[in-house]
């Protein structure tokens, strides 16, 4: 049998932000090999909840930071 791999899924999570101010919470799971890369991932990425400061419309292009998964539910 093959052996397990060392990849992990990360959460990237949003720092954009709503009409309110809010963060919207908007998340992208990846996975990650932690021998070759082991600083936090940070990815520009598409966030359809955030909204555009200069146009007012939902929808924009911003920072996603890697946080830690959320517990797994049994």
């Amino acid at each position: 049998m093959a052996k397990k791999g060392s990849v992990v899924k990360v959460r990237l999570v949003s720092s954009g932000k709503n009409v309110k101010g809010n963060p919207t919470g908007f998340t992208y799971y990846v996975k990650k090999n932690p021998k070759n890369i082991t600083e936090k991932m940070s990815f520009r990425k598409y966030d359809p909840r955030a909204i555009n400061a200069e146009t007012g419309k939902p929808g924009c292009h911003v920072l996603f930071e890697e946080k830690k998964l959320p517990p797994h539910k049994k």
